[in-house]
């Protein structure tokens, strides 16, 4: 309710697209749980993300983690957070040494060529972990846990506070439609680390 009463439009998981009368190049985007099997298997931490887009790129974003109770915030004009304390991403310029985050959401095309394409992905990579939670993927990534997150037609509202956290910790993302409305295939790394290198 606090974001509708921005005047500034709302893309959210649970209620699609609202407030389409305010600002057109501003956008909030808000899952309000991301790891939802994670939320209720009790198998790993899930979370709340908040994020602000501005003409397609990201300009801030909060996440929530639970049951930590950790608060991850900031974007590329503001640094990185954990709560108080600064992240940063990780120095790892080598696949072959580094962790790759990675996930399989439920509309993954489980085709063999999507497939190959995905394990050739994770076969450059030293480590990969599937965590459950795109956003707390991308903060590992944020804060030098991993060093490279990449997923196939994963929903906006799954990484768009996380990948402004990310570049406020000094990491990039490339980002690509996917096959359905509003999902994406992003790859996001410390800035080292390049799909193919």
């Amino acid at each position: 309710n606090i974001l509708r009463s921005t005047n500034v439009k709302i893309l959210s998981e649970e209620s699609g697209e609202e407030n389409d009368t305010g600002d057109c190049q501003l956008r909030w985007i808000v899952d309000p749980i991301d790891g939802t099997v994670n939320f209720i298997r009790l198998i790993a931490p899930s979370a709340v993300s908040i994020g602000l887009w501005k003409d397609g790129e990201p300009i801030f974003g909060v996440v929530g983690e639970y049951p930590s109770g950790t608060i991850y915030w900031g974007g590329y004009k503001f640094g990185a957070f954990a709560n108080k304390d600064s992240i940063r991403v990780s120095s790892v310029k080598d696949a072959s040494r580094a962790v790759l985050c990675s996930g399989l959401p439920s509309r993954f095309d489980f085709s063999s060529k999507s497939m190959e394409k995905s394990f050739k992905i994770f076969s450059d990579f030293g480590k990969v972990r599937m965590l459950g939670s795109a956003s707390l993927s991308i903060l590992q990534v944020a804060r030098g846990s991993a060093d490279a997150y990449t997923e196939r037609d994963i929903m906006i509202w799954d990484v768009a506070a996380a990948l402004a956290i990310l570049q406020g910790a000094g990491g990039e993302f490339s980002i690509s439609p996917g096959r359905f409305e509003n999902s994406h295939d992003i790859f996001a790394s410390n800035c080292l680390i390049e799909l193919g290198r």
